[in-house]
């Protein structure tokens, strides 16, 4: 884990992978927890009788539960002790190329690409591919945008 002291720090890390997270598993509880915080109960997600008969045979992620996954992550890749805040500022571009099924485990490999003046601090652009364990093929690619507050 990489610990950046202040915003000089951040900003030299610049272009630079900042480094891999564990892997955490995508478990059918976990999706169907997320289905029912979100509402979205679609039966390729939910359904997993009828998923043994579908493309990829058994359920899988929604796109949006990858997402959700980046702040932690982030958090197993770098620590931040002496910002007042770091907040999430939003997303660029967001892909999921390909599914995630349960089952399966991902890891988050996260770069800086740059860092630019914004109110009082920084605002990071990280590259984000999830990725799924023993597969090279991202189930999903972000721009994900951090207000870095010092």
């Amino acid at each position: 884990m990489r610990e950046i002291l202040s915003l000089d720090d951040l900003r030299a890390l610049a272009g630079q992978e900042l480094g891999v997270s564990r892997f955490f598993a995508i478990t059918q509880e976990r999706i169907s927890t997320f289905a029912d915080a979100t509402d979205d109960h679609q039966w390729i997600h939910v359904d997993q009788e009828r998923c043994r008969d579908a493309p990829f045979g058994t359920t899988i992620a929604h796109g949006f539960l990858t997402l959700s996954m980046l702040p932690a992550m982030l958090a197993d890749v770098i620590n931040m002790p002496n910002a007042k805040m770091v907040l999430n500022y939003g997303v660029n571009k967001v892909r999921f190329p390909a599914p995630l099924p349960s089952g399966s485990r991902v890891c988050g490999r996260i770069a800086l690409r740059e860092v630019s003046e914004r109110k009082g601090g920084g605002l990071m652009l990280l590259d984000v591919d999830v990725e799924r364990e023993d597969d090279g093929k991202p189930v999903c690619v972000a721009e994900f945008l951090l207000l870095y507050l010092p």
